[in-house]
C-alpha cells in the first residue's frame, strides 16, 4: 500500500468538506512560489540556478521545497542529464501547464490592482487608527 492510498477519493470531490483530498492541492496552488515557479516555467524547461534567479527572494531551500512538492503532484518533471557535472532541468508537466493559465490570470490580476489594493490598505489602517466613535440614536 503505498503513502498516498489512505487519501484516494472515489466520492465527487468537494473542497469545503474538511476530509476531502482536494484541499491539499488547494493549500499547494495557493502557495505563492508554486505559483511563481510555474509560472517561470511556463516559457519552457529551467535549471534550477535559473529558477532561483528569476525568482527574487526564494531561498535555495524554500525552492527545493517547491520544486520536490511539485514533481511529486505531477505538475513539473525534474530531468537529469548524464553529463559531468549532472545537468538537471525542470518543466511543466500537461497536468502542470493546465493550471498555469490560471495561476498566470490570478498574478496578472495582482499586478493590474495593486494600487487599488494598496490604496484599500491604507483607508482601513486610517479608520482603523482612529477612536471609535459609540453610535448615537
Amino acid at each position: 500500500m503505498g503513502t498516498t492510498d489512505n487519501l484516494r477519493f472515489y466520492g465527487g470531490a468537494d473542497a469545503y468538506l474538511a476530509a476531502c483530498p482536494s484541499r491539499q492541492i488547494l493549500d499547494v496552488l495557493a502557495n505563492k512560489w508554486t505559483m511563481l515557479v510555474m509560472g517561470a516555467l511556463s516559457g519552457g524547461p529551467m535549471r534550477f540556478g535559473e529558477l532561483r534567479r528569476r525568482l527574487d527572494g526564494i531561498t535555495q531551500k524554500m525552492l527545493t521545497q517547491t520544486v520536490r512538492t511539485l514533481e511529486r503532484d505531477g505538475l513539473v518533471i525534474r530531468t537529469v542529464y548524464p553529463t559531468i557535472p549532472p545537468k538537471v532541468e525542470y518543466a511543466a508537466t500537461e497536468l502542470g501547464e493546465s493550471v498555469t493559465a490560471l495561476m498566470h490570470a490570478i498574478r496578472a490580476w495582482s499586478e493590474e490592482n495593486i494600487n487599488a489594493v494598496l490604496d484599500a490598505r491604507d483607508a482601513y489602517d486610517v479608520r482603523a487608527a482612529q477612536e471609535v466613535q459609540p453610535v448615537t440614536a
